[in-house]
């Protein structure tokens, strides 16, 4: 994730690394010393400038998140998302990177990438007296230049920020001598990006330990004489019923991140249908074949989603995250390739039958109110219903169906159900006036397939038992339509 700005941004190949190894090899090539921030603003201001997408992959935040993120990095601030479980904070934040110059200069062998023109730690600054202009230079790649730990309670000081190194003064170094130090995960992230998720998990001591970084941008480790300039950007998310939660964070930390972003769920339906297409996985490699999943079922599956966020029955602090609804995509695909490995089907596809088996399963993703305690399946049965419904409406609501209610006719029925093949279903209802006009509605233009046909007839069956305009009947695990 963290490359995937340069594979976006590169129209040819990426620049090639840089030849110095030296110091004065360095020198000598015109290499301009830049911040971090200083990095990240004039590379955002210039893809501005060029109109590229400066965070790819992003989806529903353009007039929203991303606004008040571009001030915060120009402004050169730290920042903190909130948002609940699953609207892409982190995902947003392992962007950052991309921002980075492709290529950067450090100390050969140093523990926190030092800068050969500015070695901050005891190490770099002694070689650099020593050697001169014959320092040795490494290059960095953008993409190991963000560190990421997810705050827990256990998390200790030094694994944030490090500790005495028993190893080193095995080795006969003095406990006075910083050398002895073993540097933690923020130091080592040193001229780069440092995402801490679930901030507000931290113990207090903890977040203590933070304070010298956000502000004055040094360390100290166990009362060591160190003054250690830190060059990085720090980002932090965390779920803002926690954060402002007394007690949760301290407010000296609070005070020091520079902006507060608040993120959110995709406010419109057309971007949590681009959210599942682009985050489901419904190809699956080296597994011999994947489903289809037609674009209808994925609007089902949206539309499911934003009922069962804005549902009373749901506990809303915690939030519906957006992979509930990708969960539910790839659950529908998983459903029609089986269906296929024991029917024998060549080319499975998806269909609505396919959908209320993956509610048990999507059913933990869901934190419910106490009041409905032993409905939850009730509830979320209920809400798949009204998505189907919805769906149809948008889509047949207004089609002539009285091609396939004529199957009805005379007392006919229509056995399916998620192990029916979609050539058994096909006979089953025989030739269909206007099928074509019907799948054109739910966009399967250029889909010839049984398996595409049987799921756009099933779906407007589905849909005219909504509309009350057929009964169904479950049977030994499958359904059987009648009017």
């Amino acid at each position: 994730m963290v490359h995937s700005y340069s594979q976006a941004h590169s129209e040819g190949s990426p620049p090639a690394r840089p030849a110095a190894t030296t110091l004065g090899e360095l020198r000598a090539s015109g290499h301009e010393y830049l911040t971090v921030k200083d990095e990240i603003r004039r590379n955002l201001l210039a893809r501005m400038r060029a109109g590229e997408n400066r965070f790819p992959g992003i989806i529903g935040f353009a007039q929203t998140v991303l606004p008040h993120l571009e001030r915060a990095l120009l402004a050169g601030h730290d920042s903190i998302l909130l948002g609940e479980r699953g609207q892409g904070k982190t995902r947003l934040i392992r962007t950052l990177p991309g921002l980075l110059d492709e290529w950067t200069p450090a100390v050969t062998g140093c523990e926190i990438n030092d800068h050969p023109f500015a070695p901050a730690c005891a190490r770099c600054r002694r070689l650099a007296a020593e050697q001169g202009d014959g320092l040795p230079v490494s290059w960095r790649h953008r993409s190991e230049r963000y560190g990421e730990k997810l705050a827990t309670p256990d998390t200790s000081v030094g694994d944030l920020i490090g500790d005495v190194d028993p190893v080193k003064v095995a080795e006969g170094r003095t406990l006075g001598d910083p050398e002895t130090i073993h540097f933690g995960l923020v130091p080592r992230t040193n001229r780069g990006v440092f995402c801490l998720n679930e901030l507000p998990d931290l113990a207090e001591r903890i977040q203590v330990s933070l304070l010298n970084v956000l502000e004055e941008r040094d360390i100290a480790v166990r009362g060591y004489a160190l003054r250690l300039p830190l060059d990085l950007v720090l980002v932090a998310s965390a779920n803002p019923e926690d954060y402002t939660n007394r007690g949760r964070i301290i407010t000296p930390l609070k005070d020091r991140f520079g902006a507060e972003i608040r993120t959110h769920y995709p406010l419109t339906l057309d971007d949590e249908l681009a959210l599942i297409r682009q985050e489901a996985e419904i190809a699956w490699q080296g597994a011999g074949q994947g489903a289809a999943v037609p674009d209808h079922l994925i609007e089902v599956i949206a539309r499911f989603a934003r009922l069962v966020r804005a549902s009373p029955a749901i506990d809303s602090r915690s939030g519906v995250s957006a992979r509930f609804a990708i969960a539910g995509a790839e659950s529908a695909a998983a459903s029609a390739v089986r269906r296929a490995a024991l029917a024998g089907e060549q080319q499975p596809v998806a269909r609505i039958c396919d959908l209320p088996a993956t509610v048990s399963t999507l059913r933990g993703k869901v934190e419910f109110e106490v009041s409905e305690e032993g409905r939850e399946a009730e509830v979320l049965e209920h809400l798949l219903r009204r998505a189907t419904s919805e769906t149809f409406r948008a889509h047949l609501g207004s089609a002539d169906l009285s091609g396939l209610l004529a199957t009805f006719e005379a007392g006919g029925t229509v056995e399916s159900g998620d192990l029916v093949p979609a050539a058994d279903l096909l006979a089953r209802v025989g030739e269909v006036p206007g099928l074509a006009r019907i799948m054109h509605r739910l966009g399967m233009d250029g889909n010839e397939s049984p398996g595409h046909a049987a799921a756009a007839i099933e779906f407007a069956l589905e849909g005219l038992y909504l509309m009350r305009r057929l009964s169904k009947d479950t049977v030994d695990g499958g359904t059987v339509y009648r009017t």
